[in-house]
């Protein structure tokens, strides 16, 4: 079976990870602290990124040091993994979907205007498939209802929207490094922010909200073993050792983002012009980093599509089921029909194999059973 994704892993990251364990360090250590400071890099902002242990955390990270809190609103897509949502939830936010673009999946500015209310603490658009938002347009409607704008950059690490990096482009930005994202730390992820202060709430957040901070101390004379807690917070620290492999990783995510823009061309070239075929969409003045190949069937047939494939030994999945028509948010009153472009695209849409490892020889296999299917 050829896999939908996998992570790519060399003896350099090998190596690198047999040096922390052969170290002094397994848990929050030096390098975590060079890790955070090459994810940075990546971002282009200043101050080190927020390692956490997953993207999901990050998520979550990110909204506590937004302050969402109960009685706040969070404005998100629907065409996303549920975290996205579901992590605001925790802090007490009631969560409000917005439809999206129907060409690249992203939440639409207009569709986020619209739902915007005198309670939306932040708006939360997804880089759906690695392509990024349209963040200057979001970031002005949150911006003008006195809100802050979230990328949630799963997707996306590496990418840029008119030159500008992703991490640089919200208010706050979230990674995620699971094995099938661009690069990965086993699990992990990062907060990143162009905001120091919003990074300092991050990290109290992540590291179950103590300090030894002496500038933060109420009570100065205690000892070097003192510490106190000022806020609520939780154990996201990302340990050395995954650490290790996020830093050797970042040292090929050039050569992941060429590869995987050498397979979306050639599944481009391959499966263009077919009528019920639709490929995915590419924004002037975006560079994405193509986590995810989300090719669009529109015949209905995407679950014979799917039937076929997988018979053929080739992985596909499906990204995603609308995130609204959950349970846990249909018994909150959303309802199938509400957001008709997102349904759309995900009752369309199939994610065929992307990694840098896939050879040529295995994307025109794709290719070839795809077009066997369709009759093309």
């Amino acid at each position: 079976m050829l896999p939908y994704g996998r992570q790519s892993i060399d003896e350099d990251d090998i190596a690198a990870v047999a040096e922390v364990l052969r170290g002094n360090w397994l848990t929050t250590g030096p390098a975590v602290a060079q890790f955070e400071k090459d994810v940075a890099a990546v971002a282009g902002v200043t101050d080190p990124a927020v390692a956490v242990t997953s993207g999901t955390a990050a998520l979550h990270t990110a909204y506590a040091a937004s302050g969402v809190g109960a009685g706040d609103e969070v404005i998100t897509t629907p065409l996303t993994f549920f975290a996205t949502a579901t992590t605001a939830m925790w802090q007490g936010a009631r969560v409000v979907f917005a439809d999206v673009s129907e060409d690249t999946g992203n939440l639409d500015p207009q569709a986020a205007a619209a739902a915007v209310t005198d309670r939306t603490k932040v708006i939360a658009g997804v880089d759906y498939a690695g392509h990024p938002i349209d963040a200057p347009a979001l970031a002005k409607v949150a911006h003008d209802a006195g809100a802050l704008l979230l990328e949630d950059a799963a997707h996306s690490v590496g990418g840029s929207l008119d030159g500008v990096p992703v991490g640089s482009l919200a208010d706050l930005t979230t990674f995620s490094f699971f094995p099938t994202k661009n690069l990965t730390t086993a699990e992990g992820g990062a907060v990143v922010s162009p905001s120091s202060e919003l990074l300092a709430a991050a990290r109290d957040f992540k590291g179950i909200g103590y300090t030894r901070d002496e500038a933060k101390l109420r009570v100065t004379d205690e000892g070097p073993w003192y510490y106190e807690v000022h806020s609520l917070g939780l154990n996201y620290r990302l340990p050395d050792v995954l650490a290790a492999l996020g830093s050797s990783q970042l040292t090929r995510l050039a050569q992941f983002k060429a590869r995987r823009q050498q397979i979306t061309d050639r599944y481009n070239a391959g499966l263009g012009g077919i009528d019920v075929l639709r490929t995915p969409a590419h924004r002037a003045g975006a560079e994405p980093v193509w986590h995810l190949y989300p090719l669009r069937i529109l015949d209905g047939r995407r679950r014979e599509l799917f039937e076929h494939l997988h018979a053929d030994g080739i992985g596909v999945q499906v990204n995603y089921i609308p995130v609204h028509t959950q349970p846990i948010f249909t018994d909150l009153g959303w309802r199938k029909g509400q957001f008709p472009i997102a349904e759309a695209y995900s009752a369309q849409e199939i994610s065929l194999p992307m990694f840098p490892d896939l050879t040529d020889a295995d994307v025109d296999r794709v290719i070839d059973s795809v077009r066997t299917f369709v009759g093309a």
